[in-house]
């Protein structure tokens, strides 16, 4: 029995567009992470820097950092791209809300009785 190649290969994940859009999404998120921690880590507030290299095992306290920060911004970002796939190309930028525009009307005069 002889296999074939072209009937075996599946389709790599990165061919499949929203995949493709989540894995550049969730590394922009994590770009965003690790600048955030290494930018709190330079900044020093309130002793972050010194607090976290007197311990022990300081790797474990920046794993647990860079991995909360990659938890929240890679999803932020995952999810802004998947909220904006809705957006149509000519709605200029105002994003998915629509507004209808509504006409001045004129009040209805009232006349006084004589």
């Amino acid at each position: 029995m002889s296999h074939d190649n072209r009937t075996s290969k599946r389709p790599s994940l990165l061919r499949l567009p929203l995949f493709r859009l989540l894995a550049i999404n969730l590394a922009i998120g994590a770009c965003a992470a690790a600048l955030l921690v290494g930018g709190l880590l330079w900044l020093n507030p309130g002793h972050l820097r010194e607090l976290i290299f007197a311990d022990r095992s300081p790797g474990i306290a920046l794993l647990v950092l860079l991995g909360s920060f990659l938890i929240t911004f890679g999803s932020a970002a995952m999810g802004s791209a998947i909220m904006a796939q809705g957006r149509k190309e000519d709605d200029g930028g105002r994003g998915g809300r629509h507004e209808s525009q509504l006409v001045a009307q004129e009040p209805a005069r009232r006349t006084r009785p004589n």
